[in-house]
């Protein structure tokens, strides 16, 4: 191949079978990081261990909501976390709380709390469920 003056004609492209083999890294790299961010989402979100499903709720007033929640863990015998909330009509976040789920002999409970709302709540919900339970939250 002869060079051309990049001056005058500007650089060179790439030829076809170097345009072809960078089109393949390329591809293979967008794939590679697509099942990285999957494994890593499925790991996150799809394997927890303990899962917190909302069993209902009844509102109590103009600040604040008795929410009912169904707790599942494959460990019954460890202490849970589950975070309850109240929103409002507009879907905002108008209060939350966290609610210690003691140990059981069965893999499935439910739990009750009121939470406090600093606007009029229209719903109740969870938010979610953890094993990590805050030290304030433990019984001394």
């Amino acid at each position: 191949m002869i060079e051309r003056p990049a001056a005058r004609y500007g650089r060179q492209r790439l030829a076809v079978g170097s345009r072809r083999r960078l089109v393949a890294v390329l591809f293979v790299v967008i794939v590679a990081v697509g099942v990285a961010l999957a494994l890593v989402a499925y790991q996150r979100l799809g394997t927890g261990e303990v899962k917190g499903d909302l069993g209902g709720y009844r509102l109590v007033g103009d600040d604040g909501v008795e929410v009912t929640i169904s707790v599942t863990r494959q460990d019954p015998s460890r202490p849970v976390v589950c975070i309850v909330r109240a929103r409002s009509v507009d879907g905002a976040e108008v209060g939350r709380r966290e609610i210690l789920v003691p140990p059981s002999t069965a893999e499935t409970v439910q739990v009750e709390a009121v939470v406090s709302a600093t606007r009029p709540p229209v719903v109740g919900d969870v938010y979610g469920c953890g094993t990590e339970v805050p030290g304030y939250l433990r019984a001394p």
